[in-house]
């Protein structure tokens, strides 16, 4: 059983295996719009917690594991609270449904330690976006810079378009555009990274308008994936069965769960039907 839960522009549906988050209309914040819909499996979840904010409003947060998701990893902590692809803003009214759903998200996680390998898909390729001082392009092999010469360093303009194999690349740093400043800076294999983004060739420089974070992030989350996809694995990893459930939850856990349904019911927030399918399902996972 599928449930949906529709805050301001968002949609999030949580399912046997997962949540699915799903941008809707404009109100979407822009970087939720340009990642499109995703599949985040309660594996990748470390916590999930619902707080109030300012004008009538609560917010439920999920908090992915750490290197759990590609996007987050590659922000590094730099997301405003606004641009959080977690968050999903909800009217107060609907507190008590937040909370319910909070409690049952956390009942399915997994671990909450760092996460050995992302298990959130990244953005998928072609990507493309303009920086202050050239073009970007990522077709899932190749990071291709082609430089404008009206913003360009000398130094970047003598030295030419630059293209760089992800198979010769160790990593990708992402640093938010702010009113004069950030920089997608790749690093490459066996070669020291210069001190300024300005005047290396690996790396363009936002400007403003100019490397926006809902085009330049889901590109560097891209190719941070691919790098990490290519590197030789530390340890493999037991994948995931198809159709694999999280660990059972504790009866502990389902009494409350089920609690929580009949405050619910009570309050008109579900049907019987509902109250008793949802039931059935929380007690199949003992």
């Amino acid at each position: 059983m599928r449930d949906v839960l529709k805050g301001i522009g968002c949609v999030w549906e949580f399912d046997a295996d997962g949540l699915r988050i799903k941008p809707d209309g404009l109100r979407a914040p822009r970087l939720v719009r340009a990642l499109g819909e995703r599949f985040v499996p309660y594996a990748a979840i470390a916590d999930v917690t619902v707080s109030p904010i300012r004008l009538g409003k609560v917010v439920l947060r999920v908090r992915p594991r750490p290197g759990a998701d590609p996007v987050i990893t590659a922000a590094a902590g730099q997301l405003r609270e606004s641009q959080d692809p977690y968050r999903l803003p909800l009217p107060a009214k609907m507190a008590t449904l937040a909370e319910y759903y909070a409690d049952e998200t956390r009942a399915a996680v997994v671990d909450r330690g760092p996460a050995d390998r992302f298990l959130v898909a990244a953005p998928e390729p072609p990507l493309r976006f303009k920086a202050w001082d050239g073009a970007a392009s990522f077709d899932g092999e190749t990071v291709v810079f082609t430089w404008f010469w009206s913003g360009v360093t000398r130094a970047k303009y003598r030295a030419g378009d630059q293209r760089f194999r992800v198979a010769d690349l160790e990593d990708v740093e992402w640093h938010a555009p702010g009113v004069a400043s950030g920089s997608l800076r790749l690093k490459v294999r066996g070669r020291p990274m210069p001190p300024s983004a300005e005047d290396d060739v690996a790396s363009v420089v936002f400007g403003v308008g100019y490397g926006l974070v809902h085009e330049s992030l889901p590109f560097a989350a891209a190719v941070l994936a691919a790098i990490r996809a290519a590197a030789p694995a530390a340890a493999t990893p037991r994948p995931l069965e198809a159709g694999e459930r999280p660990r059972p939850a504790s009866a502990t856990e389902l009494a409350e769960l089920v609690r929580k349904l009949g405050e619910l019911r009570d309050a008109g927030l579900l049907t019987e039907e509902e109250f008793q399918a949802k039931k059935a399902e929380l007690l199949s996972r003992m």
